[in-house]
């Protein structure tokens, strides 16, 4: 049985108190799940990096952050270096988020720039892709999630192809008037993703576990998670409630193993 990975990122919402409530409660609640069966993991603001992974034992829960340059130090106003990630403990890299994406402007050549620092830096990379509800409707999806994963992964070693996660994460999904996909569309641009991994990579690509987020909640989490293809959720707001997250968390852990 495949493993399952299970984690959200808070974005721009706890403080560190809350962070190191959540991620204490989330630990607490779920220390009875055997951790290589699924991996938990959260990726909290820059802030709360250093107090969640002092709070929690690294092998209840993954730390990671929401992003990073790609310089390990230099003249780089209000950025932060793969370098000081890993001093405060994280472990993952969000890399190329919707957002970042559209609200701030970031190309694929910039993540690229980023997935391979941080591959540079023994940091795992969560390489986030995902098309428009344009580009959906005008049949350019896999087009689009081509070229982001073509570019994205530009450069990466055979030896480090199993330190990368892929997240999908439709961008016409995302957010409080995210429409879910289904779990049928899910499963089916999964099977497109991995094909284009393995086209990229070669077989070892076949060890990339593919995650898919977007409006996941308590109604679809376990129809997704069921998809042979769907190798683990990347939950929004539904699990930014501790006891929310754990009631999926325990389900997906029941209904899996």
């Amino acid at each position: 049985m495949k493993k399952i990975y299970l984690g959200t990122n808070t974005k721009m919402y706890k403080s560190i108190k809350d962070s190191i409530d959540f991620v204490t409660t989330l630990a607490e609640n779920t220390k009875d799940i055997p951790r290589d069966k699924i991996e938990l993991f959260v990726i909290p603001s820059y802030t709360s990096i250093g107090p969640a992974r002092d709070s929690v034992e690294k092998e209840l829960i993954t730390i990671g952050a929401q992003n990073m340059h790609w310089a390990q130090e230099g003249q780089f106003t209000g950025e932060i270096s793969p370098v000081m990630l890993k001093e405060v403990g994280t472990e993952i890299i969000e890399l190329g988020h919707s957002e970042r994406r559209h609200k701030m402007g970031e190309l694929d050549i910039d993540i690229n720039k980023k997935l391979v620092s941080a591959l540079n830096n023994d940091l795992r990379p969560l390489l986030c892709i995902g098309e428009t509800k344009e580009q959906k409707d005008a049949g350019d999806a896999v087009k689009t999630l081509r070229i982001q994963l073509k570019v994205g992964l530009d450069g990466v070693k055979k030896e480090d192809i199993s330190k990368i996660m892929i997240a999908y994460e439709p961008v016409w999904a995302i957010g409080v008037e995210g429409i879910p996909a289904s779990p049928e569309y899910a499963e089916e641009i999964h099977k497109e993703i991995r094909t284009m991994l393995i086209e990229i990579l070669g077989e070892k690509a076949k060890e990339i576990p593919i995650l898919y987020g977007g409006s996941v909640n308590n109604d679809n989490f376990s129809d997704l998670i069921d998809k042979d293809e769907v190798d683990g959720l990347f939950i929004g707001r539904s699990a930014w409630d501790a006891d929310n997250f754990t009631k999926i968390i325990k389900a997906v852990y029941k209904q899996m193993f």
